[in-house]
């Protein structure tokens, strides 16, 4: 089936085959994703884009010695199935399987392990020196999709690699797309460089008809001079101000093109940047038509292109977010919503289909939301600020400078909170309770259930006393009646008393305290001393109430539980309050523990750390017997 695909081990296998081989090549890498994907859900439209990029780059340059660098890398997929990871890719993302990113120390051809974005060109530019003080003849790529360009931290490695003057080059996998589409000035900015068609028509004409010549070599920088008179503020001019060397744009689903382009380029020295255009979810029509949907598409035939989707059930925490922040926007002239190219992800969509002016993608820039919506907030709006939880760890100096030091009241909402599945540990929420529970005035707070989080955000934008944070996790909810309910005030700092009982103390935290709930009530069942079950609500600030309970002496074993890293997050706040009181009480925390969990569902790996019903009530019987 796979005719020339089974015969790759390695990229020194492409090396051997002629263009024809190599444009077969292609096409099976793509039938091989769609068939493995459609039964193992992944990212699936960037990988498909990303492929002639990919086996371009294996067959020019020499990996594992030469260096590529992938932003976020959830198009590396391509990569990992000709790395000697083919068959390994069915398990993709799947306990005991490969990662959906790259990892250092799963493949030597992983030169540097991503997840998040913008971070390519940085490490790119680390190799390239490395390479340079050691006198090394190694080379060093990025592979970098447009969307991650309007991350920060892209431009602080473009700005300090284009004045080194390192030999570096920088591909732009530029497909007008990152998870929904692109916004912003260097989105235009390539956009209507690619589209000029005179720029275009002149540039390859001439440029391909003098080969490799000194008339070449003239006009390349005659061209620099006189590139603005044919595209005005271009995107090439712009890496070429920064120290660039630009190239392009090329078609990258040109295998050929890719190939004779990057043999050309490597014989260069110093920072260069190709352009190319590539379509994401290129050579499956159900993915090159909705692009957004197919970047993970979940189960879907790979026949019909028919998404196979789950029995529905309660309502998932993110499109419960986009509703309300709707209904509360309806309401409320004065809420806008923020997200950093997470619109669809967050459910902010919601609230742009009906008020766009209101709504603010700022693309991949979470530490521009956070600042952004503290200037917003200083202003008199009530800016919900809606970022993945993980991600957020990215604008945590923001979080302190720009919000908290000012005592402004931004709404952040946490998405993803908690581990997440299959995306694994650069993606799990694991450190928002820990990162943020040291800063002064900010609220933590992390609701039971979907009505909850409706008042939560209810009561969020009645709140002026600093930086108000909810975190909530990812998928569906309890199947509470959320819709129906009407918004009540939550108090801040107010928690729940779920079970009354004697001898041991539950304190949970989140849709965290149902299940502690539910294991307290299977030790009744059981015979044994119901537990006392309180749901904290607000990490910080915590429950008067609960600490009276910590104090009363009435317990001799407290069982703390949470959705987070529990070094630093509610173990701790239970910890130091039971030392401070110097009481001889024994806290048994239940939570993410100090490693990295990787790939896994999120009730395997809920069940990993200890925070599902039977894995509570069996720290409840351990403690008993």
């Amino acid at each position: 089936m796979y005719e020339i695909l089974n015969t790759i081990n390695s990229p020194a296998d492409i090396k051997a085959l002629d263009m024809k081989q190599l444009k077969q090549l292609c096409a099976e890498i793509r039938e091989y994703m769609v068939e493995c994907c459609a039964v193992n859900p992944g990212h699936l439209g960037s990988s498909l884009g990303a492929v002639e990029l990919i086996v371009g780059l294996h067959y020019v340059y020499d990996t594992p010695q030469d260096k590529i660098v992938f932003d976020v890398s959830h198009q590396a997929y391509a990569h990992k199935i000709i790395t000697g990871r083919r068959e390994a890719f069915r398990k993709n993302r799947q306990e005991g399987g490969i990662s959906g990113f790259t990892r250092r120390d799963e493949s030597p051809y992983d030169a540097f392990g991503a997840g998040h974005s913008s971070t390519s060109i940085s490490a790119a530019f680390g190799f390239a020196k490395a390479a340079e003080l050691c006198g090394s003849k190694s080379k060093a790529v990025a592979l970098i999709g447009d969307g991650s360009l309007s991350g920060g931290l892209a431009y602080e490695g473009l700005n300090n690699a284009g004045d080194a003057n390192t030999d570096i080059l920088v591909v732009v996998n530029d497909n007008n797309m990152s998870i929904d589409n692109n916004i912003g000035a260097m989105h235009r900015h390539l956009l209507k460089l690619t589209t000029d068609p005179f720029y275009n028509r002149v540039k390859n004409k001439v440029w391909n008809s003098l080969g490799e010549s000194r008339t070449r070599n003239w006009l390349s920088r005659a061209v620099i001079s006189v590139k603005s008179h044919l595209v005005q503020h271009s995107g090439g001019d712009f890496f070429e101000a920064m120290g660039f060397r630009y190239f392009g744009p090329i078609d990258g689903n040109d295998i050929e093109a890719v190939v004779e382009t990057l043999k050309r380029i490597r014989k260069l020295h110093g920072p260069r940047i190709l352009h190319t255009i590539t379509k994401k979810g290129k050579g499956y029509a159900p993915a090159e038509e909705d692009q957004t949907t197919w970047h993970a598409p979940g189960i879907f035939d790979p026949q019909s292109g028919k998404r196979i989707k789950a029995k529905s059930g309660a309502s998932r925490y993110q499109d419960v977010f986009g509703e309300v922040l709707l209904e509360l926007a309806r309401a409320d002239k004065s809420i806008v919503g923020i997200t950093p190219a997470m619109a669809s992800g967050s459910g902010m969509n919601i609230l742009a289909r009906e008020m766009p002016e209101r709504f603010f993608d700022v693309g991949i820039a979470e530490e521009h939301a956070v600042t952004f919506s503290a200037g917003l907030c200083a202003a008199g709006m009530k800016p919900f600020c809606s970022i993945y939880s993980s991600f957020s760890q990215r604008a945590y100096d923001q979080i302190i400078h720009d919000a908290a030091l000012q005592n402004l009241p931004v709404i952040f909402c946490f998405d993803r909170a908690g581990v997440v599945g299959e995306d694994g540990a650069t993606h799990h929420g694991a450190y928002d309770l820990a990162a943020y529970r040291s800063i002064p005035s900010c609220i933590i707070s992390s609701p039971r259930n979907e009505t909850e989080l409706k008042n939560l955000m209810y009561s969020a934008t009645l709140n002026q006393d600093g930086p108000y944070i909810i975190r909530y996790p990812r998928g569906g909810g309890e199947n509470t009646d959320w819709r129906n309910a009407a918004f009540s005030f939550t108090p801040t700092g107010k928690g729940e008393k779920l079970a009354e009982g004697s001898n041991i103390l539950i304190i949970a935290l989140g849709h965290c305290a149902n299940r502690a709930l539910e294991a307290a009530q299977a030790a009744l069942q059981q015979g044994y001393d119901s537990p006392t079950v309180w749901d904290a609500r607000f990490l910080k600030p915590l429950d008067p109430d609960i600490k009276a309970d910590i104090l009363s002496s009435r317990y001799k074993d407290i069982i703390t539980v949470e959705d987070g890293a529990v070094h630093g997050g509610l173990f701790s706040e239970v910890a130091e309050i039971v030392a401070g009181a110097g009481l001889g009480l024994k806290v048994h925390p239940l939570g993410i523990r100090d490693e990295f969990i990787h790939q896994n569902t999120q009730k395997k790996q809920r069940e990993e750390c200890g925070i599902s019903k039977d894995k509570i009530f069996e720290k409840v019987l351990e403690i008993y017997n």
